[in-house]
């Protein structure tokens, strides 16, 4: 800041004012000298020598012998603007509203404080070093800041420094300056230098030879720091209430989030499954990852992960939506192509500007696939038991709600000891880099992962650099297929039998069961329970389906699983039979024995028709 536009009593104002009264008198001898206008006399106007009115477009002037005619000033109004070299300093500075101080020297001593930093830190005597008369600078950590505006010359602004109490916050700028010297400095440099040249010389005579007048140094000039504290409390509240509201509904978007995702995973008999969400760090927006695991029946499960685009609590809504959809969908055993259909439909209708990426699978230990659709989602990765990592090479479709796309079903083995992993984008993508190259990193990742399904997901997470700070959003599903031996082998077991001929393949239905579920040592009254809905399924089949038809028994350590396959796709439905009816009992007699009962379309068509009997807690 420069201090000489303000004050007359600064080096270099005498100069200016010397130039203005040498042009002054050169004006003077031209006749062109002007009188400024009186503030007062500007509503009337003034008589001339000759006693005429003076010219009335000249407000509030006259012309005098002698003088030439006062010029207006630039707002027409005739009075000149001031000059700023009139203004004081120290007035200026004491009728500021913000807090002002300054300072001097090494130790920063206090030269000056207006009277708003007295009101607000009380009065400070001068010429104290700024640590102990101004304890408040060091409250707010301006000290070392002073020593850098000093060294470097350069002005330096500290924002939002709350004082001790909170009470108040200030945003603090340091502006470096230059003391004039004063006139006891001069006359101290000059005797000083007279002396020197003296002593050079051997006398102090007026001569003129050896005086130091020509040579004499120039006075030092100190430096100091003009302190600006603005007060900006009501500023920091308002950004502190709009922080504290931004993590309120952060907070209500991240509950509503938890709240809409399953508080436990459905644990299949066939597959061990954990899954994890992180949400986004501090600064990110809650967005709309999702998963679910859905057991279908039959041994058949079905896992679904899903990102809504955008964040926030609208896309935490519509990811709600959707998982209650896919929920709802799952149950009617659809292929996963057909569930996607379904959903790309319902997404559009739920909100047309959200668009949505979701990978639907369904796991058969029968068969030993899992059969999957993409609606514009990143590939399942599947680690074989060897170490080998696949990546699902099948092409996906766009996301949901975007309509007009006829989505495909695929297919990738999960054999024994297969791990296979669902995620979202925000496991793998980053600013900067190809979304690939984060897919490469979760395959090395996965290829040297080991443990169950939950400590691979902290695993993934930590390699792939996801924290609490992290910007987007995770979801990660891992599912195992485990290969299982020993005792943990006896509890699993599977038996089929060719339904071949015709009526007569009844009995040889009842018989197999008979058999199958005595070698698997169940009681007597699950045998017999189970032989029941085998032969009413089997009978069902023969008089309604077409062949190829098959018999499946399949036991796991929670449940007995009866299923028969034809080549009809006709689902059965359970109806009431009236009392003169022979027919339309057998569905309804295995909805009331079994657990649980179903019916689905196979891909190659036909349809299947299974029941489920849900072991006792100690099985035989």
């Amino acid at each position: 800041m420069n201090f000489t536009r303000w004050s007359a009593r600064f080096p270099g104002t005498q100069r200016r004012a010397a130039a203005r009264s040498e042009h002054a008198a050169a004006q003077a001898k031209r006749g062109e000298g002007s009188v400024p206008a009186a503030r007062g006399a500007a509503g009337h106007s003034t008589a001339g020598p000759d006693g005429c009115p003076a010219d009335p477009t000249v407000r509030g002037t006259g012309s005098t012998p002698g003088t030439g005619s006062a010029p207006a000033a630039a707002d027409g109004t005739g009075t000149p603007a001031p000059s700023l070299d009139e203004l004081s300093v120290r007035d200026v500075l004491d009728r500021l509203p913000a807090l002002v101080a300054l300072v001097h020297g090494p130790e920063h001593r206090v030269a000056y404080v207006n009277d708003a930093y007295t009101a607000g830190f009380g009065a400070r005597a001068p010429g104290a070093p700024a640590h102990l008369a101004l304890p408040e600078l060091g409250d707010l950590g301006l000290l070392p800041l002073l020593d850098q505006v000093q060294r470097s010359g350069k002005p330096r602004t500290a924002k939002n420094r709350t004082a001790p109490g909170g009470t108040s916050s200030y945003t603090v700028t340091c502006t470096p300056i230059e003391f004039p010297k004063t006139k006891a400095d001069a006359v101290g440099s000059t005797a000083h230098a007279h002396a020197n040249a003296g002593s050079g010389t051997g006398s102090a005579t007026g001569s003129g030879t050896g005086s130091g007048i020509e040579n004499e140094p120039e006075a030092h000039t100190g430096t100091g720091v003009l302190i600006h504290l603005a007060d900006v409390t009501d500023h920091a509240e308002a950004v502190e209430r709009l922080r504290a509201s931004e993590r309120r509904q952060r907070e209500a978007a991240v509950t509503l989030q938890r709240s809409l995702l399953p508080q436990e995973l459905e644990q299949p008999d066939d597959l061990r499954v954990a899954a994890t969400y992180q949400p986004g760090g501090t600064e990110a927006a809650v967005g709309g990852d999702w998963y679910d695991v859905i057991t279908l029946g039959a041994g058949r499960t079905a896992l679904v992960i899903g990102d809504v685009m955008g964040r926030g609590v609208r896309a935490a809504a519509v990811m709600g939506q959707l998982r209650t959809a896919v929920r709802a969908y799952a149950r009617l055993d659809l292929p996963p192509h057909e569930v996607l259909q379904l959903l790309d439909g319902l997404a559009a209708e739920i909100d047309a500007s959200q668009i949505a990426t979701c990978v639907y699978a369904v796991h058969d230990p029968n068969e030993g696939l899992l059969a999957y659709a993409s609606a514009g989602h990143l590939p399942i990765l599947v680690r074989d038991e060897d170490g080998t990592v696949r990546r699902a090479a099948d092409p996906t479709g766009p996301p949901l709600g975007t309509g007009g796309w006829l989505h495909t079903s695929g297919t990738i083995a999960l054999g024994p000891g297969s791990t296979a992993v669902l995620y979202t984008d925000g496991l793998v993508e980053r600013r900067g880099e190809d979304i690939d190259e984060g897919v490469a990193a979760l395959e090395r990742a996965l290829s040297g992962a080991q443990g169950p399904p939950a400590v691979i997901c902290d695993r993934l997470m930590r390699a792939l650099g996801v924290d609490a700070d992290h910007d987007d959003d995770v979801a990660v599903m891992v599912l195992q297929q485990p290969a299982r031996t020993g005792a943990d082998a006896e509890l699993f077991h599977n038996a089929a039998l060719e339904l071949l001929g015709g009526i007569e393949a009844a009995p040889r239905a009842r018989a197999f069961a008979q058999g199958v579920l005595a070698s698997w040592r169940f009681p007597v009254e699950l045998c017999d329970l189970g032989v029941l809905a085998a032969s009413e399924l089997v009978a069902n089949s023969l008089q309604h389906g077409t062949p190829p038809m098959r018999l499946r028994l399949r036991r796991t350590d929670r449940r007995l699983i009866i299923e028969v396959t034809d080549g009809d796709d006709h689902l059965p439905r359970r109806r009431r039979a009236e009392p003169a009816d022979e027919t339309g009992r057998g569905i309804s007699i295995v909805a009331t024995i079994a657990s649980a009962w179903g019916s689905r379309r196979t891909p190659g068509g036909g349809k299947a028709v299974w029941c489920e009997f849900a072991l006792p807690d100690k099985a035989p």
